[in-house]
């Protein structure tokens, strides 16, 4: 798909043109994404690389708790690893943000003044999505209030599902008119849509709604982030950029646990959407114990040994 046959400016003018435009979106040969996604996680690395891979995902965590038992006191240790992820080595690089529930935001925003690492909110009924728009909004507008830089978003998948595609794109418009000037990351469910095909449209209803990233997962449906659904995602932002010139981004989120993992999925980055988006700008990890192997394996390409298992907290 090319941006010569993507008609950008007809696909939201009314229903029947939104539906037009996903449905006559290229399908996905999910036997060849497939395998295009196990192809890619073949691929083999220099050390000098690796070192560099290591921290650049560090840099593009989301460092996120969402449980019910969430206390200030979490978010304050949270916001204190966010800031310095390895305390006795100042080169390691910061995580990119803390990603919590709205009431905590405030919280978090008062321990990471100053220090660059962005406060992500989720938000519109997380995880279920499913509420009034004036509830939804009103989530948005608290935690907007009390400091998000970012709003994590989940779309109605029912609606999507069902077909009622402006419904789920007016809604994603009206979050991002609201969430201003806060980032927004849409949150597809992916692990609810069944298909790689639904994958797609979701992702490209998301952009054309102005969604400022496509994330996979709320991390309580499973499955999550795998391969395939990220080559899809990445393989959306890349043609919207070439259609558009708009560069949007993509969150991975729930089951990423191992930097082998996170460094495979920066080959992916690399191999599909290009360098442009090997930035925390536009590529994130939505994850909590994904940062403390990364840690550990950056102390043992520094050190040659793997350290003990109390070198890192526990999350």
């Amino acid at each position: 798909m090319t941006a010569a046959n993507v008609e950008i400016d007809g696909a939201v003018r009314d229903a029947t043109s939104l539906r037009a435009f996903l449905h006559g979106l290229p399908g996905v040969d999910e036997v060849g994404a497939n395998a295009r996604a196990a192809g890619l996680a073949t691929r083999s690395i220099k050390k000098a690389s690796k070192v560099w891979a290591l921290e650049t995902a560090i840099g593009m965590v989301d460092l996120t708790t969402l449980e019910g038992a969430d206390t200030a006191g979490k978010i304050r240790g949270l916001c204190a690893k966010a800031r310095r992820p390895e305390p006795s080595d100042p080169t390691c690089p910061p995580v990119a943000a803390v990603c919590i529930y709205p009431d905590l935001v405030a919280a978090a925003r008062e321990h990471l003044a100053g220090s660059g690492v962005a406060v992500a909110s989720v938000a519109t009924a997380f995880p279920s999505g499913r509420a009034s728009l004036s509830t939804k909004l009103a989530d948005v507008r608290d935690a907007v209030a009390a400091g998000a830089d970012e709003i994590d978003m989940v779309i109605d998948r029912g609606a999507f599902l069902s077909g009622h595609y402006q419904r789920v794109y007016d809604e994603i418009a009206a979050v991002r008119e609201r969430c201003d000037p806060a980032r927004l990351k849409v949150i597809l469910e992916t692990g609810e849509l069944c298909t790689l095909d639904n994958v797609r449209r979701a992702s490209w209803l998301a952009l054309l709604a102005g969604g400022d990233f496509v994330k996979t997962s709320t991390g309580k449906v499973s499955p999550a982030a795998t391969p395939p659904v990220a080559l899809v995602m990445l393989q959306a932002v890349r043609d919207f950029a070439a259609a558009t010139g708009d560069r949007r981004g993509v969150k991975l989120a729930g089951g990423i646990r191992s930097a082998k993992e996170a460094v495979r999925y920066l080959v992916m980055v690399k191999e599909v959407a290009g360098d442009a988006w090997l930035d925390p700008a536009l590529f994130r990890f939505g994850a909590s114990s994904l940062l403390n192997d990364l840690l550990m394996q950056r102390s043992k390409e520094a050190t040659g040994v793997y350290s003990g298992a109390d070198y890192v907290s526990i999350d």
